[in-house]
């Protein structure tokens, strides 16, 4: 598999804090990579830096093998696409017209839709399945159909590398289920995708490859059955007994094989 996004020794920080310290990882055409981790682990800041929103102090970002600095931003916004909770759009506008800002990077600001951009976002709309919602304001929408709403958008900028932060948070089982769905069919066509994933379980279950991340560091990468039985794990989500890491971490708490059968 190409490489599409490939990260090395990673130092960023916010607003004079650091987040990241030498955080390195790939990310292939067709892959389906989750990011984990405790709350302030850096998963939020590592996206957004992979997306080029956040520069980092040290360390670089290559997309298809050219540093990320030297593309524009309507080449990067090509190429990678962000969906993230605060990237919902206005409640007062309609879905269409949301998903619709997806093509933006590829006509500019005042350039009339043409077919294949109307392609793009019909294209996005059905695969997400909110269709039938189209015409109807992001602020009617529940929580499911509005991030099934940013999803789409993300779909209609045609992008190689989709980028998710905990796509997953506060839907119900439903709306996860027909979102991961679309991530896999998204995947099968030969976009990289990562996610930010909450739930262990949901990651396990969806992932071919997970990143660990415990206090701006990768503290373990590999296959979902590998990491998350890992006292690398156990440690980053401080499951202890005794003072001592749990082994087994993933085994103990999800039963995920059966899901993935």
């Amino acid at each position: 598999m190409s490489l599409v996004l490939d990260a090395r020794d990673l130092v960023v920080s916010r607003g004079g804090r650091p987040i990241l310290h030498g955080v390195s990882l790939s990310l292939a055409a067709g892959e389906a990579l989750a990011v984990v981790g405790p709350n302030a682990a850096g998963k939020s800041t590592l996206v957004r830096t992979l997306a080029g929103l956040h520069v980092p102090e040290s360390g670089s970002v290559s997309l298809e093998g050219r540093p990320l600095s030297s593309y524009s931003r309507d080449g990067v916004a090509r190429a990678i696409a962000l969906v993230a909770p605060e990237e919902e759009g206005p409640s007062a506008l309609s879905v269409r017209d949301r998903v619709a800002l997806g093509r933006y990077p590829h006509r500019g600001p005042f350039r009339p839709f043409t077919r294949e951009d109307d392609a793009a976002v019909a294209r996005a709309l059905r695969q997400t399945g909110v269709e039938a919602v189209a015409w109807r304001r992001l602020g009617t929408l529940s929580a499911g159909e509005r991030q099934l709403a940013a999803l789409a958008r993300g779909l209609a900028q045609e992008p190689r590398a989709l980028l998710l932060d905990e796509p997953g948070a506060h839907l119900d089982i439903g709306h996860q289920l027909q979102l991961f769905r679309v991530l896999d069919e998204v995947r099968a066509c030969g976009v990289a995708v990562l996610a930010v994933v909450h739930d262990l379980q949901r990651a396990a279950a969806w992932a071919q490859r997970i990143v660990l991340l415990s206090q701006g560091r990768v503290v373990a990468e590999g296959l979902p059955g590998t990491v998350l039985a890992s006292d690398e794990c156990a440690r980053a989500f401080d499951v202890v007994v005794h003072g001592h890491a749990v082994s087994g971490l993933a085994h103990a708490l999800y039963s995920f094989e059966e899901e993935r059968r």
